[in-house]
């Protein structure tokens, strides 16, 4: 099952990095005509776009989040020794807490885009069950996300998990001697004494 779902998170992945690229080149085009089309007359205001861009924005942040679970790219607080025990159980209820939030998520996501069906975007006339959906399909994603996780993480262990799904930290790149600015004498004493 773990392989299985493995596969299938891993190809989720991929389709997720691009629905991202595509809501910021929407969002981003999206601004830009509507900063354009203030500016020059001659494009015709487009009152929706406004609409739109906000609604991108708002299904690439929710999207996003289900992503950074997968990669546990959220912030993180090491506060204990690392493998300490307390460390080691922190590790593991993070885990835990994760799926909880999924299924908060999932549930009242659902409740809560059930009441876009009875309202309208002023502009576009959208059914905002489009747009408050993502708050459910973002749960739907991190249950996933989170259920990987933990089935790695009985499976194989905390540090096994850690390896396999945490993002690859950012390495820290030290200055080396030729990487520092020249230091330039000054000669405080004026030839002319």
């Amino acid at each position: 099952m773990l392989r299985g779902l493995d596969a299938f998170n891993k190809r989720l992945e991929k389709v997720l990095e691009w629905v991202l690229l595509g809501l910021l080149g929407l969002f981003l085009s999206l601004i830009l005509y509507q900063v354009v089309s203030r500016n020059l007359p001659v494009l015709p205001t487009i009152y929706w776009t406004e609409e739109f861009s906000r609604f991108s924005f708002q299904w690439a942040i929710m999207l996003g989040t289900a992503l950074g679970v997968y990669h546990f790219d959220h912030f993180v607080l090491d506060a204990f020794p690392k493998n300490s025990r307390i460390d080691r159980f922190t590790r593991y209820s993070r885990e835990v807490v994760l799926v909880i939030i999924a299924v908060f998520f999932i549930w009242s996501g659902w409740e809560f885009a059930e009441t876009g069906w009875r309202r309208r975007s002023t502009a576009a006339q959208l059914p905002m069950f489009w747009v408050y959906v993502c708050f459910f399909a973002s749960g739907v994603l991190m249950a996933l996300f989170s259920l990987q996780r933990l089935l790695t993480l009985v499976t194989k262990g905390l540090d096994a998990m850690e390896h396999e799904l945490n993002a690859s930290p950012t390495e820290e790149v030290a200055l080396q001697e030729s990487d520092t600015v020249p230091s330039i004498a000054v000669d405080t004493q004026s030839e002319d004494r």
